[in-house]
């Protein structure tokens, strides 16, 4: 080629653009590791308190590469679209049908359940309590909302006090799984199956139903509930579970039997004493325990089952208001008063003229609820901590709760996992909050009638 001809070929070339130059994998996947990602805007409710990011390690651009050579696993497993979709700017359609469809799909980005792997689960060193009940150690540092600790299938699940739903390991106190969640009535979770359930709504005359996976706590299921006649509003533990796999809904004048694994509602039964404010299934199923009442008084009705017939109607004259609901093999248990005195009572086949207070309950602001675990009957609060019979309502063992410098520490009803107790606790005085780790006495291992 002579000096005429190069120059013409340096003029085409410039003027000619470049074919499009292929992006590779390794490429896409440097790219994914290296640059920064975007943060995620807090969603909810303006009043709620903002939730603390969860953070994983943070790497150096010097690992880049070597991210980058692990990442083209992956990538490389999605098939070869990914260079077109890595350079794609179209936004994936709308997923096709209602609110029906949408409810029941995974939930969005912003709202999706955080997981720890179980690999990397450190295991906190316990932290001993002075004086602290039955060998009381803080295993954990999350504020939980009280009452809503619950054992089930290996694990713990919780309401956090920064608007969750948390899955809790007992052996480490570390949470696992977590997902946005705003409570709307007090309701711990219920679980049936591989499913948690819990209130996402309950206002006017509609109840809404979230169903959670059991392990990642991705949303699974969502269902509308009517409250005939509008729900109540003093509504203290309006969703449990029986022992035929159903959900009972405390839904305005009556009660919602829900079968979950549709889910769908099956059959409402009539309450005429009033708005239901908490319901309980006996452990054979023989007997439905359903609360109504006001700020002043609470009111009693036990419904037969299947037959929905009335066994009797009582009323509890304390002077509160009641619910917070809990059926044994002996009963009913449940809660009652206000503000500064609040504490569990056990009446002997749903009869509130016979009730008789459990505990020496809470005062401060704090609440004391029944919780039936390994067993027996737990009952916490600011004075005591004591286990009873699910059969007779006697206690079987207590402890008395010391003041920490004057001040009165709280102790939640526990729940029991693989033979520990556990239980939800704070004090104001040393500003500690958490989960704590204790051990009971043999008398409260449950080896009795229920």
């Amino acid at each position: 080629m002579n000096t005429e001809e190069r120059k013409l070929a340096d003029l085409l070339h410039r003027i000619t653009p470049e074919p499009p130059r292929r992006v590779t994998v390794e490429q896409v996947a440097y790219r994914l590791v290296s640059e920064p990602k975007l943060g995620r805007q807090t969603r909810g409710r303006e009043s709620a308190a903002p939730r603390p990011r969860r953070r994983g390690p943070l790497f150096s651009r010097a690992l880049a590469p070597v991210m980058a050579a692990a990442a083209v696993v992956v990538i490389a497993g999605a098939g070869a679209g990914i260079a077109v979709l890595a350079n794609s700017h179209h936004t994936p359609p709308a997923s096709a049908g209602g609110p029906a469809s949408s409810a029941s799909s995974s939930a969005s980005a912003s709202s999706s359940p955080t997981q720890t792997a179980s690999s990397t689960q450190q295991t906190t060193p316990a932290t001993g309590l002075a004086g602290a009940p039955w060998g009381a150690e803080l295993i954990g540092h999350q504020a939980l909302v009280q009452g809503s600790l619950i054992s089930a299938d290996g694990s713990l699940y919780a309401i956090g006090n920064t608007s969750t739903l948390d899955r809790i390991n007992p052996a480490t106190g570390a949470v696992v799984a977590s997902v946005p969640y705003n409570m709307p009535v007090w309701n711990p979770p219920v679980v049936v199956g591989n499913t948690v359930w819990e209130v996402s709504s309950y206002n006017g005359g509609n109840i809404v139903l979230q169903g959670y996976d059991a392990r990642t706590l991705a949303r699974t299921s969502s269902l509308l509930v009517p409250a005939i006649g509008g729900v109540s509003i003093g509504g203290q533990g309006v969703l449990t579970s029986g022992p035929d796999g159903n959900l009972y809904v405390a839904a305005g004048e009556t009660v919602a039997v829900v079968n979950p694994a549709i889910p769908q509602e099956i059959h409402r039964i009539q309450v005429l004493a009033g708005k239901t404010s908490s319901v309980a299934v006996s452990p054979d199923g023989s007997k439905l325990y359903v609360g109504t009442g006001s700020s002043t008084s609470f009111r009693l009705v036990v419904f037969n089952l299947p037959s929905d017939t009335i066994a009797n109607e009582s009323t509890l004259t304390s002077g509160g208001a009641g619910g917070n609901l809990v059926a044994t093999s002996g009963g009913v248990w449940g809660t009652t008063g206000s503000g500064h005195s609040e504490w569990v009572w056990f009446a002997p086949n749903g009869n509130l003229a016979r009730a008789v207070q459990v505990g020496q309950g809470a005062g401060g602001g704090l609440s004391s609820f029944p919780s039936y675990s390994g067993g027996v009957v737990w009952v916490g609060g600011t004075g005591d901590v004591v286990c009873a019979s699910p059969a007779t309502g006697q206690v079987l063992a207590k402890t008395d709760i010391p003041a920490d410098h004057g001040v009165a520490q709280y102790f939640a009803s526990p729940v029991v996992s693989a033979g520990q107790a556990y239980s939800y606790y704070q004090t104001d005085a040393s500003q500690q909050t958490g989960l704590v780790r204790m051990t009971p006495p043999a008398a409260c291992t449950g080896n009795v009638s229920s």
